[in-house]
């Protein structure tokens, strides 16, 4: 980092650059008194990653995905709990989780410090032309550290990476943004530089962690005041969901549908209440449950979205007559079918273990879409 002296000066060039834009009144205390039950909700976030064991997974956000990961993913009535707004005039004001925020006109150059929100930012379209990134070359993302699945679009438009995991104020303020959005929780999170971030460009805080890929899709939207983008983008996944249910014949059901650790010793489980889960039952999958004698791990915190399953319950709770991998790749199916406690299994045994891809840890719009893709490939009707 330089000396304070040359910060100071990007802020103020970056400042007078932020025409139209303002933050007004922030309730610093609505932040500092979040019950810590507030951040077990984001157990409901990222749960492939968590108790891997070791994983490459883990490594590849850096603890992004260890926050307890949520619904990336919604299906049936849950979807229209993300209805689109109509498009509201200008100037915005927004409740925030550092209080009120208010937006004079749209932003145009929006930096992204959660490399988990940018995929959304991305796929709505909205003008994010900086963004933080995690560990480069790795199985989930690319030699700029962009995940994989919107490494392509990145690209495309040009998008900036700022820095690697940690945080660079100067680098953010390098870019004379007139929006930065920050998230709340999490190993992408920018949180502890929101006071410094705030005197460069007016600052964001949105918690991802209790919401969809397509509510935060409509959230960003509203605040970005790309609205029909956001409509759009999930009117067309939706579309997509019904052609691929209409093409795949479903494999012997149920399906048990997990993570698998890395060291062979457990895996994690997708409920109905999962992401995953969710957008399997629209496509028709039925979820194998353990038994009511077996009963998952909490070393996580108390979930709704995964049963842990490990020692002796692994093989035990996985009843499925068809097995589907997430945040995995040929290699873990390979690792799986060689696995010892699993090989008398149904569909270890019968060769019916499925990878849907490296990069279903937690889906946004261009991995759900990918994962539409694998099933289509892996289940398309004959």
């Amino acid at each position: 980092m330089k000396p304070q002296s040359s910060v100071t000066r990007l802020m103020l060039v970056a400042g007078a650059l932020a025409l139209g834009v303002m933050l007004s009144g922030c309730d610093q205390a609505s932040d500092d008194a979040k019950p810590a039950a507030q951040h077990d909700a984001a157990a409901h976030q990222n749960a492939a990653e968590g108790e891997h064991h070791g994983t490459e997974h883990h490594d590849a956000a850096h603890g992004e995905q260890q926050q307890n990961s949520a619904p990336g993913e919604t299906s049936g009535s849950d979807r229209q709990n993300a209805a689109v707004s109509e498009p509201q005039s200008w100037p915005r004001t927004l409740q925030t989780p550092k209080g009120t925020l208010t937006l004079q006109q749209a932003p145009k150059r929006i930096v992204s410090t959660s490399v988990t929100l940018t995929g959304t930012l991305l796929a709505i379209n909205a003008p994010v032309i900086g963004s933080g990134a995690t560990g480069r070359n790795s199985t989930v993302a690319d030699e700029q550290g962009f995940f994989t699945q919107w490494s392509a679009v990145a690209k495309e438009r040009q998008l900036k990476p700022l820095y690697v995991t940690e945080p660079n104020a100067e680098a953010i303020a390098a870019e004379a943004p007139d929006l930065i959005i920050i998230a709340a929780t999490g190993g992408d999170s920018a949180i502890k530089l929101y006071d410094q971030l705030s005197t460069i460009a007016p600052t964001l805080v949105i918690d991802y962690g209790n919401k969809s890929w397509q509510q935060l899709a409509v959230q960003l939207g509203d605040i970005t005041g790309h609205e029909n983008d956001a409509k759009a983008v999930i009117d067309r996944f939706e579309q997509r969901v019904q052609q691929v249910k209409q093409e795949i014949t479903l494999p012997p059901q149920p399906v048990s549908a997990l993570v698998y650790y890395e060291d062979g010793r457990g895996v994690n489980l997708w409920t109905p209440e999962s992401a995953q889960g969710k957008l399997l039952t629209e496509l028709g999958f039925s979820l194998a449950m353990p038994p009511a004698d077996v009963h998952g791990g909490t070393s996580m915190g108390k979930r709704n979205d995964i049963i842990q399953l490990t020692g002796e319950n692994m093989a035990a709770g996985l009843t499925g007559k068809t097995m589907i991998l997430f945040s995995s790749d040929d290699e873990t199916v390979q690792k799986v079918e060689a696995n010892q406690f699993l090989v008398h299994l149904e569909p270890v045994s019968a060769k019916r273990v499925y990878s849907m891809g490296p990069d279903t840890f937690r889906l946004d719009y261009y991995s759900a879409s990918n994962m539409l893709n694998s099933i289509e490939r892996d289940f398309k009707a004959q």
